[in-house]
């Protein structure tokens, strides 16, 4: 595999990072997953100024040209033979390897910049039958928007979803549902489409971006609100979306069953549109 390394393309094998490296270290930085087809990345000006801005809300903007990186991230796909089929580029930016100390290194150092490429099979047989879900608490920090390396309570969430054979765990806040560990969060509520606002409590999703766009299009309503917990039954469907995970449908949430157990028509049509469009 041939990966992107601080500005070449080497061997992934070659690559060496210090154990001094903050993001390592102190899990100093941020990243970003896009998905391509046949060699097109998806949304890929979201993915830039999603990247632009978690670079600047961590004060590392000055120190790296993230458009001249993606511009060079890009030459992955076809070194790794990825201009056909499904993929997923992986981007990480850190704020370099420095002696160990929680404030920002002075003078600066160059920052860790690091991507791989490679093949991705898509979930159609889930997007077909639907998911389970579990409900865990959303212990994560208070700037859920940035999309940076502190993930620790998403992995042990997640964790705890392989253990119950489901495909995620929904986070919940003072009674309401966040997002998911690598997903946001929708429902139809009687012919509503509903989706968490953008705070810092939830990842400002290019997927999300793009339903609610596709919503538009096919005149269905929308209310950006935080969907209760003790509401999830009531719901008509339920859904996750994410660069790899597409929309999904949840037909099972803590073991009860969400409608009549299967994809609902609002979550069908959404998949429709979404897998017709071309990445670009």
């Amino acid at each position: 595999m041939t990966v992107y390394f601080n500005g070449a393309f080497v061997a992934k094998d070659e690559v060496s990072i210090s154990p001094d490296d903050r993001g390592f270290v102190f899990g100093d930085g941020v990243y970003e997953v896009v998905r391509a087809a046949d060699g097109a990345l998806f949304r890929l000006d979201d993915h830039r100024e999603r990247l632009r801005r978690s670079l600047s809300e961590i004060r590392l903007l000055d120190a790296v040209d993230p458009d001249a990186v993606w511009d060079a991230v890009q030459g992955l796909l076809p070194r790794n033979d990825l201009t056909t089929g499904d993929a997923k580029v992986y981007l990480q930016i850190t704020r370099g390897a420095a002696p160990r100390q929680h404030a920002f290194p002075n003078p600066p150092v160059e920052p860790t910049v690091y991507a791989r490429a490679e093949a991705i099979d898509l979930p159609t047989e889930k997007w077909a039958q639907g998911v389970k879900v579990i409900l865990r608490p959303d212990q994560r920090w208070a700037r859920c928007d940035i999309k940076s390396l502190n993930y620790l309570p998403n992995v042990l969430a997640n964790q705890a979803a392989m253990e119950a054979d489901a495909y995620e765990a929904l986070l919940t806040r003072e009674g309401f549902v966040t997002e998911g560990t690598h997903s946001s969060v929708g429902a139809v509520v009687d012919g509503t489409v509903v989706t968490h606002p953008l705070t810092n409590r939830v990842l400002p999703s290019i997927t999300r971006t793009v339903l609610l766009e596709l919503c538009d299009d096919l005149g269905l309503p929308t209310n950006e609100c935080p969907i209760a917990v003790a509401e999830l039954s009531d719901a008509d469907e339920l859904f996750l979306l994410g660069t790899t995970t597409g929309v999904m449908p949840i037909v099972q949430v803590e073991g009860e069953t969400v409608g009549d157990g299967t994809p609902g028509p609002v979550v069908r049509k959404l998949q429709t549109a979404f897998r017709a469009l071309e990445p670009a």
